[in-house]
């Protein structure tokens, strides 16, 4: 089969690309003995070194994150297209395009994906956008309800190659689920890390799996950190750390994403995506994804905008994209978006690059947004979103409202998890109508009809 060489598609302007031929340090996987597909070596963001397939995040040259280069299939499009579409109902449809061997779909895993693209026409009413134009991706149909079933589902894959039998992570909540899910379907042992202070729905779910879950006192960050010690300690031997060391294939899920919802407006690009933002990861491997189908001749090669989201109350992001600056000056987050509370997201700065790049911004809202537009989403399109929805979605609305989007374009706005999740946001202005006597006589009493 033809291929073509992709290094690295969605780096920020500027780094340079790579490629085998002018890179003489590259491995491929096959000589390196690890069967992931396509892909063929690791390469640097920044400076574009190549090393070989294996748990490693960091460049040993510049200390960039690593993501991984491909050899993908070439040819002809319509036939790739075809192949696609006669593919399993799951992100495995899309197993040529990611970092995961050919028999993917059978082995034992929760085959995420495929969520429904839902034309949000009330929604749009209320907002002001043309029938036929908001879309909304909605992934809290996910298996543990959150998008995060389709990172680790990669992840899972890579563990499986390199040979680890934990599989573990740094959370703020919907991570742990996933990573717990995932573990017991696919037979491994699962040990996630979490902010003590998470709400307890999702300490919950992540603890249901049989997994150990560990509240660490602090935020994310402090979490996180504590991981990369543990990767460095003996008693992490045999770990595989979806969103560390195992992070540039845990990344490529979120590309997924990308294919779905071209594939869903039939194989076309939307005008602008809305996305929320913790590490950036998401909206950098959306980008990622998009510029990959591109140069596949899966879509036309048209401008598109990225937005992201951020809650107020963790908006690093957002504040060095309105102060003009290329550098994310961390912050200690305090909002009720918990998932999105990162307050020193590793992939700030892409997430500025793509934004400026494509033309589109970074932008936030507070928390009594939030919980505006999660009661909104829910009541005119039947959409019960988390916090982290509730931002994407205050934040199209205030796009909108300031011109910046258009009402006559096509635009995409991402739910990445289940509102069941976080209904501690809702429950002060959210209840019952009214508590009456069983007879019609009370029911008209308490004037709801």
């Amino acid at each position: 089969m033809a291929v073509q060489t992709v290094a690295s598609v969605g780096a920020p302007a500027g780094a340079p690309a790579s490629s085998p031929s002018s890179d003489t340090s590259a491995d491929t996987s096959a000589a390196s003995g690890v069967d992931l597909g396509s892909a063929a070596a690791l390469s640097c963001r920044e400076c574009g070194h190549r090393v070989a397939l294996g748990p490693v995040f960091a460049c040993e040259e510049c200390f960039g994150p690593l993501e991984v280069a491909y050899e993908l299939p070439a040819g002809d499009p319509e036939a790739l297209r075809a192949r696609i579409e006669a593919g399993p109902r799951s992100i495995w449809r899309y197993a040529p395009l990611l970092p995961v061997p050919a028999d993917v779909a059978d082995k034992p895993n929760l085959d995420p994906g495929f969520t429904r693209l839902i034309r949000a026409d009330r929604l749009g009413a209320e907002l002001g956008v043309r029938p036929g134009r908001l879309f909304v991706k909605d992934d809290s149909g996910n298996p543990t309800h959150s998008f995060k079933d389709r990172v680790v589902a990669i992840a899972v894959e890579a563990a499986r190659a390199f040979g680890f039998t934990t599989l573990s992570c740094s959370s703020t909540g919907n991570l742990a689920g996933a990573v717990g899910a995932a573990a017991a379907r696919a037979g491994l042992r699962s040990c996630v890390f979490i902010p003590h202070d998470l709400e307890q729905g999702k300490i919950l779910m992540a603890a249901v799996y049989g997994g150990s879950v560990v509240g660490i006192e602090g935020t994310y960050d402090d979490v996180n950190r504590f991981c990369s010690e543990l990767i460095g300690d003996p008693v992490g031997e045999g770990w595989g750390f979806t969103n560390v060391n195992l992070r540039p294939y845990y990344a490529e899920g979120s590309k997924t994403l990308a294919y779905e919802i071209c594939e869903q407006l039939g194989w076309r690009l939307p005008d602008n995506l809305v996305i929320p933002v913790a590490s950036g990861s998401q909206l950098t491997k959306i980008d990622k994804g998009l510029r990959e189908l591109i140069a596949l001749g899966l879509v036309e090669d048209r401008p598109y905008r990225i937005f992201g989201a951020q809650a107020q109350g963790c908006s690093p992001v957002s504040r060095a994209y309105k102060d003009g600056h290329e550098v994310v000056r961390p912050v200690r987050p305090d909002t009720i978006a918990k998932s999105l509370a990162i307050g020193n997201p590793a992939d700030g700065p892409y997430v500025l690059d793509i934004a400026r790049r494509t033309g589109g911004a970074v932008e936030d809202v507070d928390d009594a947004a939030v919980v505006e537009a999660i009661k909104q989403l829910a009541r005119t399109e039947g959409v019960f979103a988390e916090t982290a929805g509730g931002v994407t979605f205050g934040v199209l609305a205030r796009l909108v409202a300031d011109g910046r989007i258009s009402p006559d374009e096509t635009t995409v706005a991402i739910n990445t998890g289940d509102g069941l999740k976080t209904l501690d946001a809702v429950a002060p202005t959210t209840g019952l109508a009214a508590t009456i006597k069983p007879s019609l006589d009370a029911f008209r009493a308490a004037g709801l009809v």
